[in-house]
């Protein structure tokens, strides 16, 4: 830390009976009255260096032996005045970035200006300030910090702007060019030295791209958003090294702010904990502002953990789809935990805030809108535009279809996460259908390779939400494709009470397909079903998927042994069962299709499927008689 030391005479300031006095033979003919301190000290050496003073004796009036000048507003309190005092009288005063400030603005408030007299405190100040304060990076965040006790003097003498200048020209500039002080920036940890001696020590992260993020994190969060903006402005950092500065500094001052979520379900609290929630928000919605533009200059994780504290500090609207909009640009790189974001309002009755994760998944579905499928132009198509080269040609095709690959990839991986998410939330006895059904929906269908998930999700649900009537269920059940169940998954739907009949004849229907089709006691499959397997489903896959799905870790009590299921001759017992039950349960209805229609109108298959599946259901019957004989 550097300093500078002025004048050589010893402290002679005493204190008697709350008096600070100077020990001298001459005896005192000046009282000055600096919040509610006094001070019994001499005209001479302080009016000929403070204009103020002068002024200010000229004006009180003079009793019989001292004369009373009042100071009630003056910047820096006792221990300014008294290093201006002490510079008046000659005592050694000693100046480093830690008292700077109080001293240079208590210097002009007693106008000790070169008019008075040559080599005055503000000159010598100035020269310190500019000279050693301002070209070292230690030296530059302390005095900036200490400003925040002068705000508006800071301001009129430009201390604060003349720092941070200084801070942002060290970090657009290399590491090697910055003096850094040999010691840590925070008060009680000084090292002695001098203006003049060389600093040949350096700061042990200097060579880091991030090495300054540290000591800013220290500023309060005014005086860090405007030297950020300093340092954004300059053009030079790259976004993703300030991203990871405000990383720094959120996780800084931001690590508790979960103790106001169960606050905030309170309708009262103190006036203390209002300001503090106050403050969190301020600074939580100017990191936010803060954030960089580029996609992927900050973590999706990083995002989502803001946007949990916009819920949890009631931030701004803006702020919150600000968020969301960052986030559905890179919502691939997320997790399931990530996506947890909790509903802290008392108003709000569900476990976490879906509403939130709909519209990133909205905006999300903006920037991919072009669907991979599509098929790619020819190149000859392209060659019919006469404006455009042949390299520009070849450029625009190869990269068509590099954007179309990436965009297909991050489909499947926010497919996968939000069938995740749903398995989640889906146990929220508070979560609306339509809220569930839309979180489902917002993904196209083909991004979804399997619906094992899905499924799963759906059947937490169902579990969670027992009073769901028989419409309901099959309007949850209505995204989910059997054609893309796993054989274990198959089969736990096929006795699962809680799906809608229409799904069971669909699983069951294709459970016995795959089992013809690797090999089972189906054999004789019309060129229809063969084709329609062909079409959606591999048998090398689905014997392999069944031979992975036993080793497979339990997701549910229901789910941790598939030994123990039906075999597929027993489901169609189960089948002819829940269509006599569906029979009683809809006899009343008198536009009710008959029973053989409703098979053709559940199971939803290409060219005559009436014909197939009958000739499925004899093959099995014959097959049973069989081995009854």
């Amino acid at each position: 830390m550097k300093f500078m030391k002025l004048g050589s005479r010893p402290d002679t300031f005493i204190t008697t009976e709350a008096v600070r006095s100077v020990n001298s033979e001459v005896i005192s003919d000046l009282i000055v009255q600096v919040k509610g301190s006094r001070y019994l000290l001499h005209k001479f050496p302080l009016l000929s260096k403070c204009s103020r003073l002068q002024r200010l004796s000229s004006e009180s009036p003079e009793t019989s032996q001292h004369q009373i000048v009042q100071l009630p507003d003056f910047p820096g309190g006792i221990e300014a005045f008294e290093l201006c005092a002490k510079f008046c009288y000659g005592i050694t005063i000693t100046l480093s970035a830690y008292n700077i400030v109080a001293a240079r603005c208590a210097a002009e408030y007693l106008q000790m200006t070169e008019d008075v007299e040559k080599g005055n405190l503000i000159y010598k100040l100035e020269v310190f300030f500019n000279s050693c304060i301002l070209s070292g990076w230690k030296d530059s965040i302390v005095t900036l910090q200490s400003t925040k006790s002068f705000p508006l003097w800071s301001e009129d003498l430009g201390i604060t702007s003349r720092c941070i200048e200084a801070i942002a020209s060290k970090v657009l500039a290399h590491p090697s060019k910055v003096n850094l002080s040999r010691s840590y920036s925070r008060r009680g940890q000084r090292d002695d030295i001098s203006c003049n001696e060389s600093e040949n020590r350096r700061h042990n992260k200097g060579s880091s791209k991030i090495w300054w993020a540290e000591d800013l994190a220290e500023l309060s969060i005014d005086l860090y958003w405007r030297s950020m903006i300093a340092i954004k402005s300059g053009g030079k950092v790259p976004a993703t090294v300030i991203g990871d500065a405000l990383r720094i500094y959120a996780s800084r001052w931001l690590p508790n702010i979960s103790k106001y979520a169960n606050l905030e379900r309170q309708l009262v609290y103190d006036q203390s904990e209002s300001d503090s929630i106050g403050k969190h928000r301020l600074l939580l919605e100017s990191i936010i502002s803060l954030l960089p533009a580029e996609k992927g200059a900050v973590s999706c994780s990083f995002l989502l953990k803001l946007l949990k504290a916009t819920n949890i500090l009631k931030a701004s609207c803006s702020s919150k789809m600000e968020l969301a909009r960052r986030v559905g640009l890179q919502l691939e790189d997320a997790s399931v935990n990530d996506l947890l974001i909790p509903c802290v309002s008392h108003t709000c009755d569900t476990i976490y805030d879906v509403d939130i994760v709909i519209t990133i998944l909205q905006h999300f579905m903006l920037q991919v809108q072009s669907p991979p499928t599509s098929p790619l132009r020819r190149k000859g198509d392209f060659e019919r535009r006469r404006s455009r080269s042949a390299e520009n040609i070849d450029l625009e095709f190869q990269e068509s279809r590099r954007s179309s690959s990436a965009s297909h990839s991050s489909k499947l991986k926010v497919a996968k996460l939000v069938d995740g998410y749903l398995q989640e939330i889906a146990r929220d006895t508070n979560l609306p259908l339509s809220k569930f059904i839309s979180i489902a929906e917002a993904i196209p269908e083909f991004s979804r390779l399997d619906h094992d998930d899905l499924y799963k999700a759906i059947d937490i649900y169902l579990k969670g939400h027992p009073g769901l009537n028989k419409s309901e269920r099959k309007l949850l059940c209505r995204m989910l494709d059997c054609k893309k169940l796993s054989m274990d998954v198959c089969m736990h739907a096929a006795q699962n009470e809680l799906l809608p009949l229409r799904v069971v004849v669909q699983v069951l229907f294709f459970e016995q397909a795959r089992t013809a089709m690797s090999g089972g006691h189906v054999t004789e499959l019309t060129s229809n079903i063969k084709a329609l397997l062909a079409n959606h489903d591999d048998t090398s896959k689905t014997s392999a998927s069944f031979n992975k799905a036993k080793k497979m870790a339990p997701v549910d009590d229901q789910w941790s042994n598939a030994s123990g299921l039906k075999s597929p001759k027993s489901n169609l017992s189960t089948l002819k069962m829940k269509l006599a039950e569906d029979d009683d349960l809809d006899e009343h209805n008198a536009d009710e299709i008959g029973k053989s229609s409703r098979i053709r109108a559940l199971c939803v298959l290409p060219n005559r499927p009436k014909k197939m599946f009958s000739k499925l259901w004899s093959n099995n019957r014959s097959s049973v008689a069989s081995e009854k004989n």
